[in-house]
């Protein structure tokens, strides 16, 4: 099982992730896409990347906005996994737009 990470390690990654939020407990980040079927292909892209990492972000969709929270639940908290996909997250959004 991974470590969850403290809230130091926590916040000082945050700190190379300008759009994410969070603490220890899940991190969190929302984009507003262009259209509905933007977010909509962003959500498929981010589905595909999460089954490449074997690790899934829960994905709250509102028209074309898009909330995505990572958090190990199986840890009980954030780890380096759920840094991995905010970052891939973080890819796809920047070339969707």
């Amino acid at each position: 099982m991974a470590d969850v990470l403290t809230a130091e390690a926590v916040r000082d990654e945050l700190g190379g992730l300008a759009d994410w939020s969070g603490d220890p407990a899940g991190i969190s980040r929302t984009v507003e896409l262009g259209s509905f079927p933007d977010a909509i292909a962003v959500v498929d892209r981010v589905a595909a990347a999460a089954e490449e990492l074997d690790h899934h972000p829960d994905i709250d969709i509102r028209w074309r906005t898009l909330t995505f929270r990572c958090v190990t639940h199986s840890a009980g908290g954030v780890t380096h996994r759920d840094l991995e996909l905010a970052r891939r997250i973080d890819d796809i959004v920047r070339s969707a737009r």
